[in-house]
């Protein structure tokens, strides 16, 4: 992907718990990648129908990732369960005038959709690569639903100071009662954001 700084790639450091799978999004064959993913993730003597329905879910996160321009992207899945939550790292396109965390609050408070609108925490923080403005929301995936799942995400807004672009660093999970751990997690994973 294009960037407009002179950095070759982005880095994070996937913390504890080791179940993070690194999606590779330069895969050509990313059918046969995620099944061969599936298979070393599961091991032997796991029943093909968890087989094949990991190796689906592993490809549906690969295809997200890739549509959204993705420069890296992890997921976190345990050994013997589904994914339980999706890490993506991707550049946007800001004009020069909106660089600024006061900026990306305002578009952050009037833009609707995911992870937009009300009901959100935005606070301001100081990364290691520089300012940002951390959103904290949670919300439904079918909102006309009276029941359904919650996708919780914390998802940071990055200016690197020496680099003239914005990155979004982002954690998504729709496990909720793991909501504590995972927010800490999200905040280690945008606190390790490096541009080499």
């Amino acid at each position: 992907m294009a960037h407009t700084g002179e950095w070759r790639e982005c880095r994070v450091a996937l913390p504890a718990p080791h179940n993070w799978l690194v999606l590779d999004l330069r895969s050509e064959e990313p059918e046969v990648w995620a099944r061969t993913l599936a298979g070393r993730h599961l091991g032997d003597g796991v029943p093909e129908q968890w087989y094949e329905a990991f190796a689906a879910d592993l490809l549906w996160y690969w295809g997200a990732a890739v549509r959204q321009g993705a420069l890296c992207a992890a997921v976190l899945a345990p050994w013997n369960g589904p994914v339980v939550a999706s890490h993506t790292v991707r550049e946007l396109t800001v004009p020069a005038e909106s660089r600024t965390v006061g900026a990306l609050r305002a578009e952050a408070g009037n833009a609707p959709g995911p992870y937009f609108g009300g009901g959100q925490v935005l606070t301001e923080v100081e990364l290691p690569l520089g300012p940002a403005l951390r959103v904290h929301r949670q919300e439904p995936t079918d909102p006309e639903a009276e029941d359904g799942t919650i996708v919780e995400g914390i998802a940071h807004y990055v200016l690197p100071r020496r680099h003239p672009t914005v990155l979004e660093c982002r954690l998504l999970w729709t496990s909720l009662g793991l909501g504590a751990e995972l927010v800490k997690v999200a905040d280690e994973l945008a606190g390790s954001l490096r541009l080499v």
